[in-house]
């Protein structure tokens, strides 16, 4: 499983509207290019939020070449978007990672 790690620093402000955007219209279309198999949206707790709220979007697909076709084929363009509504109002860093082990319980 490859996790498409995506670390959003929104400002305090524009948080609510993003969050709305990113559940209603980013991720949805995200998820419409068939590449991923789930994904989530997540606040992170026990941060400073003087500079913004900070989310993790994460993204999951079966393989490394439906990241790569993602990557090359539609992330630019979807960066783009949230760039041209939200502009300066948030920062973002990516990392992706393949899981190793999942234990449940």
């Amino acid at each position: 499983m490859i996790i498409y790690n995506v670390t959003i620093k929104v400002d305090a402000n524009a948080a609510s509207d993003w969050v709305k955007w990113m559940k209603d219209e980013h991720m949805p279309e995200l998820m419409k290019t068939g590449l991923f198999i789930n994904s989530r949206l997540c606040h992170l707790l026990e941060q400073d939020e003087t500079e913004g709220l900070t989310y993790v979007a994460q993204y999951f697909c079966d393989s490394i070449e439906h990241y790569n076709t993602y990557i090359s084929e539609y992330a630019q363009q979807m960066r783009e978007k949230g760039f041209a509504r939200f502009a300066s109002k948030f920062t973002a860093f990516r990392t992706v990672m393949e899981e190793e082990f999942q234990c449940a319980v």
